[in-house]
């Protein structure tokens, strides 16, 4: 079957799932892969990609996702934070509400992903400030478990996921 692949991503953690998405298909049936260019997708099998912020994709995602109507949609995107199912199974359900009734989740796939030097700088600042502030301890070190995500790991996880389809 024909497919896309539309992603947005705002550190290049998505482009990384996107390609291994593109790496388990065959690729001669790819008919678009990037970003949206607000043309309609004429595949009705499309992987749409979202990077997360506040609890749920991306704005430029949410808008992608509102248009798609009749088709089979497989979801995937990455998370500087969380690192277990139960935290992506949240950002998933409120990424979900941005899908039309006339479309169809065949699947989904999140893992976590790396974050801009920025967002550690701005925590080493907060302990700077409180030095015992074991929350704030606990972002940094979930920062660096970060650091190296996606990984070959995660792009193997969501290749079966993806050639799991065609079984």
């Amino acid at each position: 079957m024909d497919y896309s692949i539309i992603y947005s991503s705002g550190t290049g953690n998505t482009v990384i799932l996107a390609e291994a998405i593109k790496e388990a298909l065959p690729t001669q049936k790819c008919k678009y892969f990037g970003v949206s260019d607000g043309e309609e997708i004429q595949t009705k099998l499309v992987f749409a990609g979202f990077w997360t912020n506040q609890g749920t994709c991306d704005s430029s995602a949410k808008a992608f996702l509102k248009t798609l109507k009749n088709k089979d949609v497989f979801l995937f995107g990455t998370a500087g934070f969380g690192g277990n199912q139960e935290y992506y199974d949240k950002i998933l359900d409120a990424v979900q509400e941005n899908i039309g009734l006339s479309n169809k989740l065949i699947g989904t796939y999140m893992c976590q992903g790396k974050m801009g030097i920025a967002v550690r700088e701005k925590y080493e600042k907060m302990l700077a400030e409180d030095p015992d502030n074991l929350n704030v301890q606990d972002m940094i070190d979930n920062f660096d478990r970060a650091a190296t995500h996606p990984d070959l790991t995660d792009c193997e996880k969501l290749k079966q996921k993806v050639r799991a389809l065609n079984d």
